[in-house]
């Protein structure tokens, strides 16, 4: 476990070779003159006569002009003496840019993104504090006002279909296993009466809010060079005993990459009918690639892998999904067999149901990663910062947070934030927290495959990958 940093740095290296530059094609947003640096975005032209600038200046200075956001691996510098006129950006980010690799990626709804480094992409994690951050979307939950969970405890002599009449709510959900119910109230006038009736009641049945969660990061296309480095792991084939089946918890899964479609197990929906797109890459398939990229990493025979992926869709059709049918969907995918779940999601609410499955499922051997936010912010995101979830967030190979990751207390380990995947032979950046859990989530399973028992693979992560003090967490959670 003491060289998973290094095997991670091996890895990323390699990547960094075949991101060292590209072109983008499209068109260049915001006009600032500098001095010597002018960047005509109608005409998508560069001129530059810079005497002597030091790296961080000239990428300031094209901040300004272009609006991208620059992102550049620590301790990277070069001194940048250089006169042209009417270059394209790309080739004028050549010419700034020296002997240093770049990767830019543009954004549909978004400014783009510049990342400058020497080892690999996913080390570019310092924010050039000049271009304007991006206020993103919350990842926050909010409290469907409309809506009760309800589960009904044992000895509860009310069927289900009783106590929605008796309340004047409709069933609309339901997770029999969980003898958990979603029930839809005229108003949210009407569902706090209900909650208020049960309350007084001090009966047999447990009341819970219902959270949405939002729909997770997109992943952006990149235009490429050289094409990655191939996956390389080969499925092993075992005794179901060997197995370790990794429940990923998202939106629908589509066809892998070759060589990968191998690794997933047949999808189970939870939430409706999953759609059938093969147009944009969906989360979940950036997610399950991800998780693959970190299982090979720590794998440490040649022959193969017996991990398997169970893909289990929790959004449907819709861009939204809610902690109910998180909570439906963790089950279901340990009813199948998962014993590691991957939660690349989360915000603000705090479910009981959910935080009672987790915890109960937890005492049996199961293992839970989740994502610990982009806001930037120190306050808890669940489900990872139960105490049985290890809590993930996003840095470079040296422990460094990076600019956009969630920090504080509830927050476990660190990991790279950024993944390269590929989908129709296309290939795509995503980034954040989700991208870290998955890499940890792959990790943790090759480490279940080898033989350890989960109390011990989960403390080989937490002492490998812990976030340093200066990132404002504590060594444990209580």
């Amino acid at each position: 476990m003491s060289t998973m940093r290094e095997r991670w740095r091996n890895r990323l290296t390699i990547l960094g070779l075949w991101l060292g530059s590209f072109l983008i094609c499209g068109p260049m947003s915001g006009l600032v003159n500098a001095d010597s640096l002018v960047w005509k975005a109608r005409q998508s032209k560069v001129d530059a006569q810079i005497e002597s600038w030091d790296l961080k200046t000239v990428l300031s200075k094209i901040s300004a002009a272009t609006g991208w956001e620059i992102y550049l691996e620590p301790e990277t510098d070069r001194v940048v003496s250089v006169k042209f006129k009417n270059l394209s950006p790309s080739e004028a980010l050549r010419r700034l840019l020296g002997d240093v690799n770049f990767a830019l990626l543009t954004q549909t709804n978004a400014p783009a993104k510049l990342f400058i480094y020497r080892t690999s992409l996913q080390e570019a994690t310092q924010l050039i504090p000049v271009a304007q951050e991006p206020k993103g979307k919350s990842t926050a939950n909010k409290t469907i006002p409309n809506e009760l969970i309800v589960t009904l405890k044992p000895g509860s002599k009310e069927s289900i279909e009783a106590l929605a009449r008796r309340l004047g709510a409709k069933v609309i959900g339901s997770a029999e296993d969980l003898h958990s119910y979603r029930l839809q109230f005229k108003d949210e006038t009407d569902a706090d009466a209900a909650r208020e009736t049960l309350a007084a009641e001090k009966g047999s049945i447990d009341v819970d809010s219902n959270y949405s969660v939002g729909s997770p990061t997109r992943a952006e296309k990149l235009q490429l060079s050289s094409p990655p480095p191939p996956f390389s792991l080969k499925p092993k084939v075992s005794t179901d005993a060997s197995k370790v089946i990794v429940g990923l918890i998202d939106t629908p899964v589509q066809p892998l990459a070759p060589g990968m479609n191998e690794f997933l197990l047949p999808s189970i929906a939870v939430a409706g009918e999953s759609p059938k797109t093969d147009s944009q890459l969906s989360h979940g398939t950036s997610m399950a690639e991800t998780i693959l990229q970190g299982l090979s990493l720590a794998t440490q025979e040649n022959g193969g892998s017996t991990v398997r992926i169970l893909p289990v869709d929790v959004y449907g059709t819709s861009t939204e999904t809610t902690t109910f049918d998180v909570a439906k969907g963790i089950y279901t995918a340990i009813n199948a067999g998962a014993t590691i779940i991957n939660l690349s999601m989360g915000g603000a609410g705090d479910s009981k149901l959910l935080s009672n499955l987790i915890q109960e499922s937890y005492k049996s051997g199961v293992l839970f990663f989740g994502a610990a936010g982009n806001e930037p912010s120190t306050a808890p995101t669940y489900p990872a910062a139960y105490s049985e979830v290890v809590a993930v967030t996003a840095g470079d190979k040296k422990g460094n947070l990076a600019p956009y990751a969630n920090r504080g207390s509830f927050v476990d380990v660190i990991a790279p934030g950024l993944s390269v995947v590929q989908y129709n032979g296309q290939s795509y950046l995503i980034s954040g927290t989700s991208a870290s859990t998955a890499y940890v989530s792959g990790t943790a399973a090759a480490y279940r495959a080898s033989g350890k028992p989960p109390a011990q693979v989960e403390t080989a992560i937490r002492e490998g990958l812990a976030v340093k003090p200066s990132g404002n967490r504590s060594t444990a959670k209580p």
